[in-house]
């Protein structure tokens, strides 16, 4: 039985190199994929966020409770981004 091990071993030994290697580099090509494709995941739904306009609406109220007094349960969401009632903020620095 050993010996039947011994020989198996023996005989892959020359192909173990190439298949490491080409392993190693397989791995090293999915975390880069990986890593690729999560940052322009991310960039694109920073873009797609960054289009939400209540933080410049009049009916924007900053508060955690009641955020907007027009749609309060699509304000500050992707829903909000096509919203027909928004109104610019007249005075920026006024809450």
């Amino acid at each position: 039985m050993l010996e039947l091990i011994s020989l198996v071993i023996r005989s892959i030994q020359p192909f173990l190199v190439p298949i490491c290697f080409f392993g190693a580099w397989l791995i090293i090509s999915l975390v880069l994929w990986s890593l690729w494709t999560a940052t322009r995941d991310s960039l694109k739904t920073a873009k797609r966020m960054h289009q939400i306009p209540c933080p410049g609406c009049q009916f924007f109220t900053d508060n955690y409770r009641l955020k907007c007094t027009v749609h309060p349960s699509i304000a500050n969401t992707e829903e909000a981004i096509e919203c027909t009632d928004f109104q610019p903020k007249t005075n920026p620095y006024l809450y």
